[in-house]
């Protein structure tokens, strides 16, 4: 069993309990990751798993099996350019003791390609239509990431550049 992460192939713990996290953190010393509640209630866990945002908590590394893991070390460019939003979230102070960005981030990612697919979320008015991006959207959607350090307007402007940026 592998998986890969950041576009390395790894092996797949023979203890089928390691949970994600553990295996970004603790075996391939990603510490990018956060570990936060490990209840799944803050999403400072969230990574990208074939382009879904997981809380890697609660997700075994065995179901990852076969899947591409993203985690925020592996968003930057080629040449260590960083991503759109790791550059929008420093232009908006999006962020200050750091410790929710990076699921922030990858949450801000996938949410990002649930807005394209035209997902609707709990507050979209008409589920005949594509979303519209506005705040409540952006705030509903990026609920399940909680910042404790009172960031949230700077996350919202920073995801709001980087959907102008990628509609464009």
């Amino acid at each position: 069993m592998a998986l890969w992460v950041n576009g390395t192939e790894v092996s797949v713990p023979d203890d089928a309990r390691v949970s994600l996290l553990d295996l970004l953190r603790e075996h391939l010393h990603l510490t990018g990751t956060k570990k936060g509640c490990d209840q799944g209630a803050c999403g400072a866990c969230t990574v990208l798993l074939d382009g879904n945002r997981v809380l890697s908590c609660l997700t075994l590394a065995a179901q990852a099996d076969g899947g591409e893991v993203r985690t925020i070390e592996g968003l930057a460019g080629e040449g260590g350019d960083l991503h759109l939003l790791q550059q929008a979230f420093i232009a908006h102070d999006g962020l200050q003791c750091g410790y929710c960005t990076p699921g922030q981030i990858c949450s801000a990612i996938a949410m990002a390609e649930e807005l394209r697919r035209g997902e609707p979320s709990y507050v979209t008015l008409d589920l005949a239509a594509a979303p519209a991006v506005t705040r409540m959207e952006i705030r509903e959607r990026m609920s399940g990431n909680l910042c404790r350090c009172g960031a949230h307007n700077g996350i919202v402007e920073a995801i709001e550049e980087m959907l102008a940026e990628t509609a464009a």
